[in-house]
């Protein structure tokens, strides 16, 4: 009789650990939202607004496991929570996932025609540095030559 209590809640725990997981992932659904929210700042509140909020790690476009980040479509990245460190590079073109995908080539080219889309590749969670499968929702800020990018990563939690 213990053994099945304890299975029993082994079982349960399992289910909460899930579901508390499922609350701490983004959705595609958020990842568009987000999306649409960034491109109503910049559109808005301007560019440099739009930076600063956008490239703040615990800024608004942050949440969960996911971030929006903002590029144009030369390909240079404006602002990334994330990695800073991508906005110093004149552009993020020769970038490519372990796949040999170049990753903002097809954002770049996914933002010109149609405007939106999903990108799938490879690409490390924050803090870790090996990659991991990703998606991507791409769109392009109605009247500007700019795009915000917002994804989920595949198969469990970021942090």
């Amino acid at each position: 009789m213990k053994k099945m209590y304890f299975g029993a809640a082994l079982i349960v725990t399992l289910l909460l650990s899930v579901a508390a997981w499922a609350d701490q992932s983004a959705t595609k659904d958020e990842c568009v939202s987000k999306c649409y929210e960034a491109a109503a700042l910049i559109n808005s509140k301007g560019v440099a607004e739009a930076i600063k909020q956008i490239g703040n790690a615990k800024g608004p476009f942050v949440w969960k496991d996911s971030y929006v980040f903002l590029m144009n479509l030369d390909g240079k990245m404006l602002a990334h929570p994330m990695q800073p460190e991508l906005t110093q590079l004149p552009h993020c073109l020769l970038i490519t996932d372990p796949t040999d995908k170049a990753i903002f080539v097809n954002f770049v080219n996914t933002a010109k025609n149609p405007g939106h889309g999903w990108i799938e590749y490879m690409w490390p969670r924050p803090g870790k540095n090996s990659p991991s499968q990703k998606v991507t929702y791409v769109y392009r800020v109605p009247g500007k030559d700019l795009f915000v990018a917002a994804g989920v990563y595949v198969g469990g939690m970021m942090f």
